[in-house]
């Protein structure tokens, strides 16, 4: 009985000393994750079909925001935020959000907030609409590209690119 709660003991014990597993959070000019779009309300939006554009991300606003990996995210509405706290690795774009398909070529590059898809609920961004284009062709085969790189890749610094086409703004008040 004692080794099986030693052991028990010493299990909890280590998880509790496990680092975070998130790498450092992509964060454009705005100073915002996610270029200050609500992470949240991707998952209330209608997602288009495979190879027809998505609907536009929802502007987050800065008066409603909250800390999470190293970044201020921000939200529309106060509601979203509470959500996403309550589970903020299930809301957060994948790849601490880098491109998903870039991920899969082995690199960190900026991930475009409008250019997204949930799979499997999980938020996915790319960078470019071509991007959107390769990534498209084979989405479950890309993502287990991309969930091989990302054990390597994720402990390296977040990408400082800009985001190509994509004109950031901050969240509105």
């Amino acid at each position: 009985m004692y080794p099986f709660r030693t052991f028990i003991s010493a299990t909890a014990l280590s998880l509790i000393a496990l680092p975070a597993f998130a790498g450092e959070q992509y964060v454009d000019p705005t100073g915002f994750a996610a270029s200050g779009h609500d992470v949240v309300a991707y998952f209330d939006l209608d997602q288009s079909e495979v190879g027809a554009p998505q609907p536009k991300a929802v502007p987050g606003r800065a008066d409603i925001t909250t800390e999470w990996n190293g970044a201020t995210w921000a939200f529309s509405t106060a509601e979203n935020r509470e959500t996403f706290l309550a589970d903020p690795e299930r809301f957060a774009p994948q790849y601490d959000g880098h491109c998903a398909y870039g991920v899969a070529k082995g690199g960190k590059v900026p991930g475009n907030p409008n250019l997204w898809r949930i799979v499997d609920d999980k938020l996915y961004l790319n960078i470019t609409e071509a991007v959107v284009g390769f990534w498209s062709e084979d989405i479950p085969g890309n993502i287990t590209l991309s969930e091989g790189n990302w054990q390597q890749l994720e402990a390296a610094p977040a990408s400082d690119g800009a985001i190509p086409a994509f004109t950031s703004m901050a969240p509105v008040n």
